[in-house]
């Protein structure tokens, strides 16, 4: 399996990242792609990548960490992606499940970051939450042939999934496929297995039955194995299908 997206630079594995992610080996997860969230995680992530050879950075500024400073922020940014090789622009796009002050320095900051996507020719980690059309449409907008990724932590329909699907993108479906009432598993039958990829979020949104608890790629499993009873096909076909459609993702 390829974990699509996973803080694993964060504080909440500083005790036990070294077995944290030899559980996630031994569940069968081959490789591990890291968004980016600020100027603050770039070295803790980029060390992760160091010590880790399965873990890959990805470069971009998380639409919660915009405010008035943001430029500063993407200069910072902007200065890595010129200086090495990243695997996505990302973690980026919109939030307004928080707050929506800074929602048109978000807006601008999501812009110029699908730029430089297009310019590396890199795909880009969308965040869009409570904010899916918002961010569709600015990404339908600046659209073109060097323009891919993928719209992670994806809960809307199977009609947004299509939508998202003519534009050549990807969704990452993680723990909140398992949730009761995440209102992700109903459309999962209807949206192309061949656009899903799997995703934890570690260390957030861990899946059933490990729900509220700090979440770790290990529990990937667990994700994959809910879409493939939702699919009704066997785990193994789902965990080939999704492996493909991350290769392709990150090229």
């Amino acid at each position: 399996m390829i974990e699509t997206h996973a803080h694993l630079y964060a504080k909440e594995f500083d005790n036990d990242r070294n077995e944290m992610l030899e559980r996630a080996l031994e569940e069968g997860v081959s490789k591990l792609y890291m968004p980016n969230i600020d100027s603050e995680s770039i070295d803790s992530m980029l060390e992760v990548e160091e010590k880790f050879p399965q873990s890959v950075a990805t470069m971009g500024l998380h639409p919660c960490y915009v405010k008035k400073d943001f430029e500063k922020q993407l200069y910072e940014v902007e200065n890595w992606l010129s200086k090495r090789k990243f695997a996505a622009v990302g973690e980026i796009g919109l939030d307004f499940y928080w707050d929506k002050t800074f929602r048109v320095q978000q807006e601008e900051a999501l812009k110029i970051q699908i730029e430089w996507a297009k310019k590396y020719r890199i795909p880009i980690i969308l965040h869009c939450r409570d904010s899916f059309q918002e961010t569709f449409e600015i990404v339908k907008s600046l659209h073109d042939q060097n323009l891919s990724g993928v719209f992670h932590c994806f809960t809307g329909t199977a009609e947004q999934a299509a939508e998202v699907a003519e534009l050549g993108f990807f969704v990452g479906i993680g723990g909140v496929v398992t949730f009761k009432n995440g209102g992700v598993a109903e459309h999962i039958p209807s949206i192309d297995i061949n656009q899903i990829v799997l995703e934890t979020d570690a260390p957030y949104l861990a899946p059933t039955p490990n729900r509220g608890k700090r979440n770790e790629p290990a529990f990937l499993k667990l994700i994959a194995q809910k879409i493939a009873d939702l699919k009704q096909i066997p785990l193994d076909d789902l965990v080939e299908i999704t492996t493909n459609n991350a290769s392709k993702l990150f090229k």
